[in-house]
């Protein structure tokens, strides 16, 4: 996996102060993407350790409320083993840390068993995941009044309450 871009003391994407991560490599192609660069699976420099290292010294900050990870796809097939074994470690050295998730794929189609998006660790990932956005981008129903999404079909999803009810439920930041 390869990421794009960390962003320190970010307040953009998702509440309180997080660290947000861009991976690389996207297969959606969404017209109108803000980070289209992003779409290359080479794009930026390759995860290491180092660049592990750094990710869990910055975040175990006490200003840090959590980590936000998008993209690029965190959910493309390549890049989830790695993010899976992020998660791990952070919700083992961490777990008052929230993690937010950015997909262009939908939750209740893509990420689940028989979807186009689903493997081994995508359960647990999604299990480990406190607010998941979901949805492609549509540049036709974009909007700045939204709050941590840019088009009006995406969905903040409260992942807790949904693994725990079996069905999706929409976080209160959808209003």
């Amino acid at each position: 996996m390869h990421i794009g871009e960390i962003l320190t003391a970010d307040t953009a994407n998702g509440t309180g102060i997080r660290l947000s991560i861009f991976v690389s490599g996207c297969t959606n192609h969404c017209k109108g993407c803000f980070q289209p660069q992003t779409w290359d699976f080479e794009y930026g420099k390759l995860y290491t350790e180092s660049i592990e290292k750094f990710i869990l010294e910055e975040l175990s900050k006490d200003y840090y409320d959590g980590l936000t990870i998008l993209g690029g796809e965190p959910f493309e097939l390549s890049n989830q083993r790695t993010i899976v074994g992020l998660i791990r470690k952070i919700k083992s050295r961490m777990p008052d840390k929230n993690i937010w998730i950015y997909t262009g794929f939908t939750y209740d189609k893509d990420l689940v068993e028989g979807g186009c998006r689903y493997i081994e660790c995508t359960d647990e990932i999604l299990d480990n995941t406190d607010i998941l956005v979901d949805g492609r981008f549509i540049e036709e129903l974009r909007s700045l009044c939204l709050n941590f999404r840019g088009s009006s079909n995406q969905r903040i999803i409260d992942m807790r309450e949904t693994r725990k009810s079996g069905m999706v439920k929409l976080s209160l930041l959808n209003d």
